[in-house]
């Protein structure tokens, strides 16, 4: 992604640990199951949540948001906060369109999934059968020569395969995360240059060491865009075409596109505080390369839209009668795929935090984790956000969804855990 946008990343995880640390006191349980005193939603507790939202419009500090929380298939929860842009012309709406960023990452990841269900892929294939500059990609070993720091560069100890690429294992990294020469061989080679698309970011990519040997690190970065070429190899299509025949016609994504194609769409679009300089300048450099279709970073779209995909994977890959993935790759999909016996590692920059594993595309929720007191949330608990600000949630335990568009770099790292137990206090079983 272009540096604004994985200067965004840098800055989200430092903000979730600062979060963390400052979380209002309190006992947050996590949820009880089906059929218990917590999953019925309480109408004070989700008046704290209008009242927070109203009180960060009023004070300045986001243009607006709009929030959904949806249970057993039906909203219960639904408000729209504040303007979409900083001139306030034009209220927050359902429809309002936002740039999606990371939260692109899960629908790829469902893409790729279900060509996986269809036999057409393999998780353990080589990424080089799809790319075969990838079958020469080097592995950067940091070492000192001669009293220099110098990047080494070994054959890997096996090929990068889809399975890395959805689990982020692949060894691909953003610019702003590994050691100094690993981010510098990144910053150098100019990822972003010019116009480019999905091949052709691909080919750069191939000529970049990994930052670790394949399968041995969960490190965020750049496996769900090369995932993205992937699909477009084995489809024959471009990634949003086989996304919208997909996915998005199917569902009723109908404002779901990787660039904005109409000006009544572009008058719906959300915008950020000009003061919000990464994410305004990340938002510039996205609409200069509409070629680029990034899977792990470009779709725009709405609460209403992101809904519809985030219930078919509350209701296991199915919704409305129509199943876009079998019950085994929805499982599979699911579960925590790098925990004990994967022999992947986990450092500083594990993104999915306390508490959670990571399957192919998503967070899920494995234990309570160490935090005292944990997070907020329940054991199956699937989640991702994004550097833009936005976060969606899928709890299976209170057949609930939960949702948060907003567009903000500088807020998001306080706002975002203050949302989610927000969320979670309105379900919370009554002590």
């Amino acid at each position: 992604m272009p540096r604004s946008f994985v200067s965004i990343r840098r800055r989200q995880i430092l903000q979730a640990i600062g979060a963390a640390l400052t979380m209002p006191a309190g006992t947050v349980r996590l949820a009880a199951a089906p059929g218990s005193a917590a999953a019925t939603s309480k109408p004070e507790k989700l008046a704290r949540l209008s009242a927070f939202f109203e009180h960060e419009v009023a004070a300045g500090k986001l243009p607006g948001a709009v929030v959904l929380i949806q249970q057993h298939g039906k909203p219960v929860y639904l408000q729209c906060f504040g303007w979409r842009t900083a001139a306030r012309r034009h209220r927050m709406t359902p429809d309002t369109i936002f740039a999606l960023h990371s939260m692109t990452k899960p629908i790829t990841s469902v893409a790729a999934m279900m060509l996986i269900d269809e036999g057409r892929l393999g998780l353990q294939d080589p990424l080089s059968n799809y790319i075969p500059s990838f079958a020469h990609v080097k592995v950067g070993i940091e070492t000192v020569e001669d009293g220099k720091p110098a990047l080494k560069l070994v054959d890997p100890d096996r090929p990068v395969t889809i399975e890395d690429l959805l689990r982020h294992t692949s060894g691909m990294t953003y610019e702003y995360i590994g050691g100094e020469l690993i981010m510098a061989a990144y910053q150098q080679a100019n990822l972003f240059a010019g116009r480019f698309d999905n091949a052709e970011f691909a080919e750069r990519m191939a000529r970049l060491p990994l930052a670790r040997q394949p399968g041995t690190l969960w490190r965020y970065g750049h496996s769900t865009d090369v995932l993205g070429r992937v699909i477009e190899i084995v489809s024959g299509e471009p990634l949003y075409d086989f996304l919208k025949h997909r996915l998005f016609d199917p569902l009723g994504m109908t404002s779901t596109s990787f660039v904005l194609r109409t000006e009544a769409e572009q008058e719906r679009m959300a915008a950020v505080f000009p003061t919000d300089t990464v994410l305004a300048d990340a938002e510039r450099q996205r609409r200069a390369r509409p070629e680029w279709q990034s899977g792990g970073g470009g779709l725009l779209s709405t609460v209403t839209d992101y809904a519809r995909f985030a219930q078919m994977l509350l209701e296991g890959g199915e919704l409305d009668g129509r199943r876009y993935l079998s019950p085994a790759a929805f499982k599979i999909m699911t579960t925590d795929q790098i925990g004990p016996g994967s022999g992947v590692e986990r450092d500083y920059f594990y993104f999915p935090g306390d508490g959670f594993g990571y399957g192919y595309g998503l967070a899920v929720r494995v234990e309570p984790g160490e935090a005292n007191p944990p997070a907020p949330g329940s054991i199956g608990e699937l989640k991702w956000d994004s550097g833009s600000g936005t976060y969606f949630g899928v709890d299976p335990s209170l057949d609930m969804i939960y949702i948060l568009m907003q567009q903000t770099e500088t807020e998001r790292g306080r706002v975002v855990p203050m949302f989610k137990k927000l969320v979670y206090d309105a379900f919370a079983v009554s002590d």
